[in-house]
């Protein structure tokens, strides 16, 4: 049976609380045992499981810092979801290999979110404004 936009909208928002909460076993929680986690152009590539996946979260909380997911649209199909989001937040660590410096960050992130029929995360492959990025940075 297809989830409602307004499960998905709910699992989501759980994601992105537990994430600005810097909440490994949180985010963990959302996600199922056997998640595929693609943050597209990550230097070590998809995750598969909890423990790869951790990992990637252990690493993102220490280079960002306060930060905070604003939904600017959403689009829904049968057990998915199409994300547009803007994240805001402070580079403390040395996000995606630039050093940060405690200094504000912003920029766009595409989600594409798959959810199993337990409402649970299946699959996340996120897209970010590497351009922004690099020009508030660099």
């Amino acid at each position: 049976m297809p989830l409602t936009p307004a499960l998905m909208d709910a699992k989501i928002n759980e994601h992105f609380a537990f994430e600005a909460n810097d909440d490994v076993e949180g985010v963990l929680s959302t996600l199922t045992p056997d998640c595929e986690h693609d943050v597209v152009g990550w230097p070590a590539g998809p995750s598969f499981g909890h423990e790869p996946t951790r990992g990637f979260y252990e690493t993102l909380f220490a280079d960002l810092a306060d930060g905070s997911a604003t939904p600017i649209r959403r689009m829904y199909g049968e057990n998915f979801l199409v994300d547009e989001t803007l994240w805001s937040g402070r580079a403390v660590g040395r996000p995606f290999g630039i050093e940060g410096g405690g200094r504000p960050l912003e920029f766009r992130m595409l989600h594409v979110i798959e959810f199993a029929s337990s409402g649970n995360i299946s699959r996340e492959q996120v897209w970010l404004d590497v351009a922004a990025i690099l020009r508030q940075l660099s």
